[in-house]
């Protein structure tokens, strides 16, 4: 369980996913997930992983046995977090404290007052009691062997209404042998310029090591993070992907890539850094919740170019439209052709799909008008990469890329009296000279033509055994309405290796999914090697 970090002590990456940001809205975790998300985070190189309230519920006092028995962490400390003991009691004596010691973490977060009106409403004691409370608990963790991080709860707000009297809990868990104190802006609130003035003041005041931990309710919590760490702090909590309660916490990610890229602060062991968008996707994916495709650094659209302006720019240098090189984060630069493209943007996606344009000038023109007509139809390039792909191929090479040609399809949906409905759909085509008809049943529509096409093309193409659609969008075009309006539709399909998107335009859903499927067992195909037919 004891981590070995290369880093030295001067300055603290303090994740709170677990504890702080589990509290999201839409976030249940299970001990399995945690420990999951404590893996990542090791991996990713946190000097610290706060892990829940040991006693607090049942679950993160499991989680703290179990990763005492189960990980072997490489970079991170894990940290047992609770509250300062409580009043008319002593801290030998409180079941609560004791519940941290016998959690096994080495560090421990104390959650303390430091707002009077907090301490005098919702503690319901006095303010020389809540200090009382605080060094109590702290030097008795400390005489226990224990490692000890105060966070002051609500700290800005309660130094604008009492600053001294903010300021003298500082002192006093500093005193008693805290080893960061840390101001919470709680309700999130605070500006940067706030922040920064604040924690200068109250650094020279106190002689503290300060950390900061910002809540993002006016959207500056990553702003004030920074602004604290201008101001002196030496400790920042945040959470991956920014999750937490209400509109979240400062975003780990960009917290800690704006640190080491922008302050050249070496704050991750070598390395690290460029396993970031993979770590962030893999959080998002064992809390279920879809990536931002707009998170900076990580983000699917975060070196994302689509105006041609920016395309004939970046073909000259890609640093005159980035802040930095993507590969830095783990990140990719893409090209989204759209009809905002222009011969650059054609120019560079066809680089980037590895199809050589060389310096035909009249095929990259063509690609254009092409890709305008289409979307003006009401396809849409920048999200299905694959789709635009077989266009590109297609005009290069005079014709449409061909591993099957179909000669008719339908769908039934089938409506019985006792409300079930039955799904049948038949697909006739030709395949390597051979005429096959294929009927499959499913559970829709779209679904069945699916089947259809599979048990259509297996036995003559094995390799569509391993693609499974993963992702299907339907989009209602403006200009029509109703009945009649045009349907789009976006299909994401998967050979376990990598995944592809595809895009189909019609009058009717069933006709527009059927175009992105054919896409889709055609550009799987060519990514399997398999030769065209003819």
């Amino acid at each position: 369980m004891t981590a070995t970090s290369e880093l030295d002590d001067s300055f603290h990456v303090f994740d709170t996913t677990l504890r702080d940001g589990a509290q999201r809205e839409g976030i249940n975790l299970t001990v399995a997930d945690k420990l999951a998300i404590a893996r990542h985070l090791d991996e990713f190189g946190v000097g610290f992983i706060e892990g829940g309230w040991p006693g607090a519920n049942p679950r993160d006092t499991e989680f703290f046995a179990r990763a005492r028995q189960e990980i072997e962490f490489q970079h991170a400390q894990l940290v047992a977090f609770g509250s300062t003991r409580r009043a008319g009691t002593t801290a030998d004596k409180d079941p609560q404290v004791k519940a941290l010691l016998e959690s096994g973490a080495p560090v421990i977060t104390l959650v303390a007052k430091s707002h009077d009106r907090h301490v005098e409403l919702a503690l319901r004691t006095t303010l020389e009691e809540n200090l009382e409370m605080v060094r109590d608990t702290v030097s008795y963790l400390r005489a226990q062997g224990r490692r000890v991080f105060v966070d002051c709860e609500h700290f800005f707000d309660g130094y604008r209404a009492n600053p001294e009297y903010a300021k003298k809990v500082v002192r006093t868990a500093a005193d008693a042998g805290a080893d960061v104190v840390v101001l919470c802006d709680t309700n999130g609130g605070m500006l940067p310029a706030q922040i920064q003035a604040v924690v200068s003041t109250v650094l020279a005041d106190t002689g503290a090591r300060l950390g900061i931990h910002a809540q993002d309710d006016t959207g500056c919590a990553v702003a004030n993070t920074l602004a604290a760490v201008d101001a002196g702090a030496t400790h920042v909590q945040c959470t991956a992907n920014g999750y937490g309660e209400r509109v979240g916490n400062a975003n780990l990610f960009p917290v800690v890539a704006a640190l080491e890229l922008k302050y050249g602060k070496k704050v991750l062991p070598e390395g690290r850094l460029r396993e970031m968008t993979r770590i962030s996707h893999a959080i998002a994916e064992v809390v279920n919740l879809t990536p931002s495709t707009h998170q900076p650094y990580v983000g699917l659209s975060a070196f994302a170019h689509k105006a041609g302006l920016h395309a004939s720019a970046i073909k000259v240098d890609p640093d005159l439209y980035q802040h930095i090189d993507p590969e830095q984060v783990g990140n990719t630069m893409r090209m989204l052709v759209s009809d905002m493209a222009g011969r650059a943007s054609v120019e560079l996606k066809g680089k980037e799909l590895g199809i050589d344009l060389g310096d035909d000038r009249e095929l990259v023109a063509r690609v254009v008008e092409r890709v305008k007509e289409r979307e003006l139809e009401g396809y849409t390039y920048e999200a299905a990469d694959a789709s635009f792909e077989l266009l590109l191929r297609a005009e290069a090479e005079g014709k449409p890329l061909k591993y099957f040609q179909v000669e008719s399809w339908r769908a039934i949906v089938e409506d019985r009296p006792d409300g079930s409905h039955a799904n049948e759909a038949t697909v006739k085509l030709w395949a390597k000279s051979e005429r096959i008809v294929a009927t499959a049943e499913g559970n829709g529509p779209v679904n069945a033509l699916d089947r259809a096409l599979r048990v259509a093309l297996e036995k003559i193409y094995p390799q569509l055994a391993k693609l499974e659609l993963v992702d299907y969008k339907v989009r209602i075009l403006e200009g029509k309405h109703g009945t009649q309006s045009t349907t789009r539709v976006l299909i994401s399909t998967s050979d376990g290796a990598g995944e592809w998107s595809t895009v189909g335009v019609a009058e009717n859903v069933i006709a527009a999914s059927w175009q992105a499927l054919e896409d889709a067992y055609t550009y799987g195909l060519l990514r399997a090697g398999v030769a065209p037919a003819g």
